[in-house]
């Protein structure tokens, strides 16, 4: 359907939890209380949301947490929403810890893509942002992953003083194996303030210095915002994903629903509707696609990242997806 503005929205990211095997300095640092497991949506609440929400003309949707596989039968479910009439797309964001008992079941389903979170190739830098001391579990799976046939995108997130000197040497991996490599801007929430990242012109000058024929790409790669460019000396993709610094909020296409069942329709501003509300006082697909329908025709022109104001936005990614 199209919203106030015109806009097609055919996309819609699920969080499925809050929960994260990893603690990311800049996502969901130490201290952060977890949702009640009441306040979670059932997996049968989520597909009948996104049932509803295929009425509407949503017709890819993207898997996310916290971390999606750390909640039980998350790939049972990933089958299962691949079903539903109207759903043409379905894709997985992880950071790639728990995947690999899983790669073999993605694969045979068909999953649509796998993004996989790698904001760093050096050890102690991992262990640093993340708590955790996997980053080579995760550069094994990526290779599995890969090898398995399922359309893989490694994101990473370029942090000054952290990581923003490996952003040639991620990007770097396009050209060893066939993967899309994106760089994320920084999002200002509650959690980032003590960081600063790198912005996509910034991250773009400096791979113009390693692929000097680096250049937009003509064919799309996803569903999402991303910015695709490419190299002869890369297999894959570089993308983009400049939200902050470079405002496309006039070619959105999605909407968000939270773990806990709310729909939001910008990632920056909180309104939105309960569905799960709505859900457990009995409603059925016909009133779901109503609520739905009507809230986006409420969706916001645009974000605020970069204002004064900009503080109202997100306070914890881990609770909306990321």
């Amino acid at each position: 359907m199209k919203d106030s503005l015109s806009r097609t929205i055919d996309y819609m990211r699920i969080s499925i939890t809050d929960r994260c095997n990893l603690r990311c300095q800049y996502c969901m640092p130490h201290g952060l209380p977890w949702i009640e497991h009441s306040n979670i949506l059932r997996y049968e609440e989520f597909l009948e949301i996104c049932s509803a929400a295929a009425t509407l003309g949503i017709r890819t949707i993207k898997v996310t947490g916290g971390e999606p596989l750390a909640r039980k039968d998350c790939v049972r479910f990933l089958g299962r929403l691949k079903e539903l009439p109207g759903i043409e797309k379905a894709t997985l964001t992880t950071n790639g810890l728990l995947l690999e008992p899983h790669v073999a079941a993605l694969a045979a389903m068909k999953l649509d893509g796998v993004n996989i979170s790698l904001d760093t190739l050096q050890r102690e830098v991992y262990q640093r942002l993340t708590g955790t001391d996997g980053l080579a579990k995760v550069l094994e799976v990526l290779e599995k992953t890969v090898a398995a046939g399922l359309k893989v995108k490694i994101n990473c997130v370029p942090i000054l003083g952290i990581n923003d000197g490996e952003v040639a040497a991620i990007a770097a991996l396009a050209a060893k194996i066939p993967v899309d490599v994106r760089f994320i801007e920084l999002m200002p929430t509650a959690s980032s303030q003590a960081f600063t990242g790198l912005t996509g012109e910034a991250v773009l000058s400096r791979l113009l210095e390693e692929y000097p024929d680096l250049s937009p790409a003509s064919e799309r790669r996803g569903f999402g915002p991303a910015r695709y460019y490419a190299s002869e000396s890369l297999i894959g993709r570089i993308g983009l994903i400049d939200a902050v610094s470079n405002h496309f909020c006039g070619q959105c296409n999605r909407i968000r629903l939270t773990s806990q069942g709310f729909l939001k329709l910008c990632l920056y501003h909180e309104q939105g509707v309960d569905l799960r509300r709505l859900l457990r006082q009995g409603a059925g697909r016909e009133e779901l696609a109503a609520a739905i329908k009507e809230a986006i025709l409420h969706k916001p022109e645009s974000h605020c990242f970069g204002q004064e104001d900009e503080s109202q936005g997100i306070k914890n990614m881990s609770r909306i997806g990321g």
